[in-house]
């Protein structure tokens, strides 16, 4: 795990990590086992179920697989497991959807069983600790397996996926590199399924987003295309200046102040009529007024600082004395202890719906993340469970959830200041502009500070972005919207629709 205040401040690590991980830092969870590359034998389990979904009865088996990758002379590399639910009977024309989280270094398990797979686990939907066991595993009538086929996808070292003999799984750990890993997965099932031609949707949550621009570019970036019907895209990250806690960077002071207001008026430190009208508020009064008192650095009036003074203690809830100490530059880790200190609690940064309570209310910054330890139960133990005892994947690896990736190579292509300014967004602008059938899809939860709204609303409002195919859905949760209810519920109405649309 990382340290709170080196990610807080790290452009790449607070971001990076925007995914699933804790404030604090990770217990040194293991990568999956490395395996002798030999005679390789890959492990799959497959099992035939059935269920109702969008309210219609679907047959369908579900298959775990390892997905060899290997060298130029034939060596096997490393085992990426796939996890498939395909209906029967097979149609190769039916659209797939292909899916996985982010980190970089998360397992597939928060999509698959919170939102979109057959089977979900049933926690608190009102941002409440989930507690312990027994975690109900439980039908999931959301899942999106009456309107598409679904192939959730772990890279390496995440979920059980590995690298074989002597291959350094960090050959597979960077933004390119896994990039190119999870496109040949993506190819190599679609021959191996008989499925070229059928519509192709692909889908990422967090770093899953930065994931999916950058698989994008690998099947239609050149002339050997895999042409996509669309892209899904929750909470998202793209441009990572834009919400970079990091000394010197302006622009997060205005991408998070959304995120601040919307969270002040669901503790009661604000008030609006709603959450939507208050974030619209907020919105015009971040990208103007505040802007421009930040691009003048310290040359800004006494008046004007007083002016936006008081409007940004109405926005965040917080005390004007503590603003201007702050110089009226409040970083989210802050906030996160600020906003209640006088009931002894603090927000959290994945969903700020979520409140904990300290060792002790001094401090800058909280202890941990309420809203990653609320839910991290319930997930892993309903992962091992259903697919180890319900489809009868077995294996002596540990299924890792998040945490054994590290050493992370954030290079993409390009120049100096390509790497400078890490922005995988032109990926998409440019596979919109190639292909007059893609259509994006975003979703976006109003109290998620790890990809705040506003940050995923201006990295896809640059030049080179086709608007008419890009549209925004946002939800009364934070970073992982499905773990409420009727935000679930909503979520898979919206992306339902998004792929009927195609």
């Amino acid at each position: 795990m990382i340290h709170i205040r080196s990610m807080l401040r790290s452009a790449a690590g607070a971001l990076a990590l925007a995914a699933l991980a804790p404030l604090p830092a990770l217990a040194a969870e293991e990568a999956p086992k490395q395996q002798p590359a030999g005679d390789y034998k890959p492990l799959s389990a497959a099992k035939k179920m059935s269920g109702t979904f969008g309210g219609k009865t679907v047959n369908y088996t579900a298959t775990i697989a390892e997905t060899v990758l290997k060298d130029d002379k034939g060596q096997p590399k490393a085992a990426i497991v796939t996890t498939s639910y395909i209906a029967e009977p097979r149609d190769p024309n039916r659209p797939v959807t292909f899916l996985f989280n982010g980190g970089p270094g998360s397992g597939s398990l928060w999509l698959q069983l919170g939102a979109f797979g057959p089977k979900r686990v049933a926690i608190p939907s009102d941002a409440r600790d989930d507690g312990a066991p027994p975690y109900p595993l439980v039908d999931n009538p959301d899942s999106l397996l009456d309107v598409t086929d679904l192939v959730f996808i772990d890279p390496v070292g995440t979920g059980w996926s590995h690298a074989i003999g002597d291959t350094d799984p960090k050959d597979y750990w960077g933004v390119s590199q896994d990039a190119k890993s999870v496109a040949q997965v993506i190819r190599m099932w679609l021959s191996d399924n008989g499925r070229w031609n059928s519509p192709k949707f692909l889908g990422g949550e967090s770093y899953g987003t930065t994931r999916s621009a950058a698989v994008v570019n690998e099947l239609e970036g050149g002339y050997n295309d895999v042409a996509l019907n669309g892209v899904i895209l929750i909470s998202t990250i793209l441009d990572f200046a834009a919400g970079a806690d990091t000394e010197g960077n302006e622009l997060s002071y205005i991408t998070n102040l959304p995120s601040m207001a919307v969270t002040a008026l669901y503790h009661g430190k604000a008030s609006a009529s709603s959450a939507s009208a208050f974030a619209e508020e907020a919105r015009q009064f971040a990208i103007g007024p505040y802007a421009a008192f930040l691009l003048k650095g310290q040359h800004a009036s006494a008046e004007e600082r007083a002016a936006i003074r008081t409007q940004l203690a109405r926005f965040t809830g917080l005390p004007e004395t503590y603003l201007e100490q702050a110089d009226l530059r409040v970083t989210p880790g802050r906030f996160y202890k600020e906003l209640l200190r006088d009931r002894g609690e603090t927000v959290g940064r994945l969903d700020s719906r979520y409140t904990g309570k300290d060792y002790d209310n001094a401090g800058e910054y909280p202890d941990n993340d309420p809203s990653f330890y609320g839910i991290d139960g319930g997930y892993t133990a309903a992962a091992n469970q259903f697919f180890r005892d319900q489809i009868g994947y077995k294996t002596e690896a540990q299924y890792v959830t998040i945490g054994a990736v590290r050493d992370w190579d954030w290079q993409i292509q390009g120049g100096r200041d390509t790497n400078a300014y890490l922005n995988v967004a032109p990926y998409i602008g440019r596979a919109l502009r190639e292909n007059s059938g893609l259509r994006i899809f975003v979703g976006q939860g109003w109290y998620d500070f790890a990809t705040p709204f506003f940050a995923a609303e201006y990295s896809l409002s640059r030049t080179g972005m086709p608007q008419d195919r890009i549209q925004f859905h946002y939800y009364d949760a934070g970073h992982m919207m499905y773990i409420r209810d009727a935000d679930r519920q909503k979520l898979a109405g919206d992306v339902r629709a998004f792929i009927r649309a195609r």
